[in-house]
């Protein structure tokens, strides 16, 4: 059969718009139950769905496909809706990520998944559908959702219910045509599909309502959907402690067996529940072997591009996110946005700078600076960035016109440095360097010395008697105090990327980086004091 289903493929190569192949394919993989060549013909008709015959072929290999293939439910489940309404499709290529790590879960190739994401780009309507297509396709184990209030899981419990019952927008029923809703119960939130169960297929509970004893999800999945309800429960300590207190004695013991842990929403803090979860999966050798994922979208992409701008205007650009961005900034709540859009959780508490610390200006440099230099903090691309401000300095003031934020691979860099230096007339530019990193500044005057530019070029390493935190702690009043940044709306890309990196910073816990601040501190370092000449009269 695997033979026949390989020709079959072949001939599709030779006539893509052949309807007739895909049938036969549709028939082979029906005998074969081979679900994933199913999957791969229905993804191939669907390039070609202009006829009739071939949209038929789509949504049959799909149909075929659905109860077992996630991603192919969510396609086939929508058809009879206008694909400019349907929640998958216009999303799918953001989503699609999720979707196979939900499959992961359900075939038991992971056993935890860790999801943060903005607001409203739809991450719990997914879970909704997701839930749907689980209990239709194992309604025997158990399911739980949970979150902060009961708002929230009756919103679920009826999205759920309306995927199932609403034939005319939804094809559940295509999918799953021998099951049947035996039993809902509104004031408890519980679906039940094929029989009546002692633990429903679904419970939706709020995490403040009772568990114990009323759910159940053996061998099932656990959604702890938001599980803090806000930013005043988020900034409270011991709110927090109480709440994972709630969720390791009450939630996470309604599993057992081989079910699945299933955390999203907003990541406020590195205290909230799904934070202690994942720091006790990392860290504790008794889950070395457990099977876990972490997957945070952020709202913009390290080219400052909004992830979720999606087709048909259900999304959010890139402006309408720098603009949210804009307004944190101005408030002086630049965690806010880190957390809710970001999906970086800051304490508070432990930042160092904020964006009411510093001094901005317009973009217009004043005349005849004292000196022109620039501070870099160097690195080769693979996560680490290149950072290094661009300095003006009048007297005690020192103004920062443009900034490379970058971590793409030396080629990249070295060349936006040289160029930086270039247009703004830089006069000193200082590396931080160690023994693999020295090459870095050679290659950039090498670059330079190619347009005929000729500058003063240092290196000097780090303090190993100074911490990299201690350093920037110590340069931060002056930080503070003399550099005057670029205000917003006057920043390019990288500009902006670096200012949140700056205000990211915390001195309590852990930096994913710290090259911005840093590389502020290195240009404080490079200061050199004006000295003035007076005449006098010898005093003796």
């Amino acid at each position: 059969m695997n033979t026949l289903i390989q020709k079959i493929f072949s001939k599709q190569k030779e006539t893509p718009n052949d309807a007739s192949v895909y049938i036969d394919l549709l028939d082979a993989c029906k005998l074969a139950g081979d679900y994933e060549s199913a999957k791969k013909g229905a993804l191939m008709a669907r390039k070609n769905v202009d006829s009739i015959p071939m949209y038929e072929a789509y949504r049959k290999l799909l149909l075929l496909c659905a109860p077992h293939d996630l991603d192919a439910y969510l396609l086939y489940l929508e058809q009879n809706r206008p694909v400019e309404t349907r929640f998958y499709e216009p999303r799918r290529k953001v989503l699609k990520q999720v979707v196979d790590a939900l499959q992961g879960l359900v075939d038991d190739k992971l056993d935890e998944l860790f999801l943060s994401m903005p607001p409203r780009v739809g991450k719990t309507s997914l879970m909704i559908f997701f839930m749907s297509w689980k209990i239709g396709r194992d309604s025997e184990h158990p399911n739980l959702y949970s979150s902060y209030s009961d708002r929230i899981t009756k919103a679920f419990y009826n999205g759920v219910l309306e995927i199932i019952n609403d034939t005319d927008t939804y094809l559940w029923h295509d999918v799953f045509p021998e099951s049947k809703t035996a039993r809902t119960n509104a004031d408890e939130e519980t679906i039940d599909i094929d029989r009546r169960k002692h633990y429903p297929s679904l419970t939706c509970r709020a995490i403040e309502g009772t568990l114990n004893g009323a759910c159940d999800a053996q061998d099932g999945v656990i959604i702890a959907d938001d599980l803090v309800a806000d930013i005043e429960e988020a900034m409270s300590k011991d709110r927090l402690i109480s709440k994972w207190s709630r969720v390791d004695n009450n939630l996470i013991p309604r599993g057992k067996g081989k079910t699945k842990y299933l955390w999203i929403g907003t990541r406020w803090s590195v205290i909230d529940p799904a934070g202690i979860r994942m720091d006790l999966l990392a860290n504790d050798e008794r889950f070395a072997d457990y099977r876990y994922k972490v997957i945070n979208l952020p709202a913009l992409d390290s080219n400052d591009e909004s992830n979720f701008d999606y087709p048909f205007n259900v999304g959010f650009d890139t402006l309408y996110y720098q603009r949210r961005r804009a307004s944190f900034e101005r408030n002086n709540d630049m965690a806010s946005w880190l957390a809710q859009y970001m999906g970086q959780p800051i304490e508070r508490e432990g930042t160092l700078f904020t964006p009411y610390d510093f001094r901005y200006y317009n973009g217009e440099l004043p005349e005849n600076p004292d000196r022109i230099f620039m501070a870099v903090d160097p690195a080769f691309g693979g996560g680490d960035f290149v950072a290094g401000p661009v300095c003006y300095q009048y007297g005690d003031d020192i103004y920062v016109p443009a900034v490379i934020y970058d971590n793409s691979d030396k080629r990249i860099t070295q060349p936006q440095i040289a160029s930086l230096i270039e247009r703004y007339n830089i006069t000193w530019v200082q590396f931080e360097a160690n023994k693999s990193i020295q090459s870095f500044a050679t290659e950039v005057d090498n670059l330079l010395k190619e347009k005929d530019i000729k500058i003063n070029i240092t290196t000097k390493p780090a303090k190993n008697t100074m911490s990299k935190e201690t350093r920037i702690l110590d340069k931060a009043p002056e930080i503070r105090e003399r550099m005057i940044f670029l205000e917003d709306g006057k920043r390019d890309r990288q500009y902006s990327l670096f200012m949140q990196n700056v205000f990211s910073f915390k001195l309590l816990g852990k930096n994913k980086h710290d090259d911005a601040p840093d590389s502020l501190a290195m240009a404080m370092d490079m200061i050199v004091k004006k000295h003035s000449v007076e005449i006098f009269r010898r005093p003796f």
